[in-house]
């Protein structure tokens, strides 16, 4: 069940320009994935709004996103890599929001947690 109601103007955008001609989970990643790339400015900061078991942020804490994750990280969730420990590390961006990062950078993150939150998985 989805946790959030349905936005005809934004499953508009993700059935018309992300998804459009995917025919598959794979197609569909990489749809996310370029769509993504070409509208995240990076980089940004961001804010971790949702505790992940696969990423060691904490509700509140503030990183700095650099870039996307390599192509085959971002085969079943779109993961952003971010400043960690003198490295880099990828996260789920459905975990992170930025508030101050530009309108078409919140309007890709926005695209991304509705398409998350509304139960919709690749395949």
């Amino acid at each position: 069940m989805s946790r959030i109601e349905k936005n005809p103007e934004r499953e508009e955008r993700i059935v018309m320009e992300i998804v459009v001609d995917a025919y598959g989970p794979e197609e569909q990643a990489m749809g996310w994935c370029c769509y993504l790339q070409d509208h995240l400015e990076f980089p940004f900061t961001a804010q971790c709004i949702e505790k992940k078991r696969s990423s060691p942020l904490k509700v509140g804490q503030t990183v700095e996103v650099k870039q996307m994750a390599p192509e085959d990280e971002c085969e079943w969730d779109m993961l952003v890599e971010i400043e960690w420990d003198d490295d880099l590390l990828a996260v789920p961006l459905s975990q992170l929001d930025a508030p101050d990062a530009d309108d078409v950078t919140r309007e890709a993150i926005a695209d991304w947690r509705y398409w998350v939150e509304r139960g919709y998985r690749f395949g």
